[in-house]
């Protein structure tokens, strides 16, 4: 543990988008970070950020390299997820590749900060995340829930934000670039409802609960100040990338035999059956950020027409 002014902590999954700018929003706060990845490449961005004390590779679902990336910090942040996974044996509630990044690992997690006697730790879950939710990304995130908790000597803080939107994120951008090859948008689950947050609001909100130990043991809904449907989301995504196509929602058989095709591309799918089967669930909150964090939450119209814009002009709905 740490002494006088430095406090540490340990981000687990701080190179990705949301982790980026956690990462520069707890060295402006007095933070010193370490964050561990498993290709360097994949986070020399951070290096610059004065008080990232270490970006090292590491394999994080090894107990051995966990304890020694675990001692010595104040708290370690958990924002590990993946949202495409093979399913497992008939009956099983998800696959190996979901229980490995949000069950298994946010297990030994918290059983690596009870042997190190590190007080803290703030987990990433997902708004809808339930034991009984249709998708297995849900189910697990709820099973991962669990597992962040399972040392009652650790003080666990759980978020669940509904989708993040944000300059990299991978649901604005997607729809903007497939609209720039596609002639029409055939979209499953389209009367799906979400609150996009925006990531800057969501890295606060990590920020502002560290630095609150009356936010250990709680749970928090993270949304944005709108509510919108998918087709909603893909029309405007459209419209500030200046090309904007027909959306056509698809019969429930017809969208889940285009996730299944999309299943089989190479790289990551665009869209899954299981992606379809979260859109089942609606990722809205009452919950208000302003109370919670003081955060008054950014509209996605204030932020998405300047990094959706290939030549950076905006172009605002109207």
């Amino acid at each position: 543990m740490s002494n006088g002014a430095d406090r540490f902590v340990l981000i687990l999954g701080g190179s990705g988008f949301i982790g980026s700018r956690l990462c520069a929003r707890l060295v402006c706060s007095g933070w010193r970070a370490t964050v561990p990845t498993r290709r360097l490449s994949h986070a020399r961005h951070l290096l610059p950020l004065p008080s990232v004390e270490d970006v090292v590779e590491a394999d994080i679902h090894d107990d051995a390299t966990l304890d020694r990336l675990v001692r010595g910090q104040d708290a370690v942040i958990n924002l590990v997820g993946i949202l495409h996974g093979k399913r497992g044996p008939g009956g099983t509630r998800y696959g190996p590749q979901f229980e490995r990044a949000h069950v298994t690992l946010p297990r030994r997690v918290a059983a690596a900060c009870a042997r190190q006697r590190v007080p803290r730790l703030l987990h990433m879950s997902a708004l809808g995340a339930a034991p009984d939710a249709p998708s297995m990304y849900l189910r697990s995130k709820a099973d991962g829930e669990v597992a962040a908790r399972s040392q009652p000597e650790v003080a666990v803080t759980i978020f669940r934000p509904s989708v993040v939107f944000g300059p990299e994120d991978n649901l604005l951008n997607l729809f903007a670039a497939l609209q720039k090859w596609l002639p029409v948008m055939l979209l499953g689950r389209p009367d799906a409802r979400m609150q996009p947050v925006y990531v800057e609001d969501v890295a606060q909100a990590y920020v502002s609960a560290l630095q609150n130990p009356r936010t250990a043991g709680r749970t928090y809904e993270l949304g944005g100040p709108h509510v919108y449907t998918l087709r909603e989301l893909v029309r405007l995504a459209g419209r500030y990338a200046g090309r904007q196509r027909p959306v056509i929602g698809l019969p429930d058989a017809l969208a889940r035999l285009q996730a299944g095709l999309l299943e089989w591309l190479p790289g990551d799918p665009l869209m899954s059956r299981d992606n379809l089967d979260s859109l089942r669930v609606d990722t809205v909150t009452s919950a208000s950020m302003f109370e919670q964090f003081g955060i008054r939450p950014t509209p996605l119209e204030a932020v998405a027409p300047f990094y959706l814009r290939p030549d950076g002009m905006p172009r605002f709905a109207h």
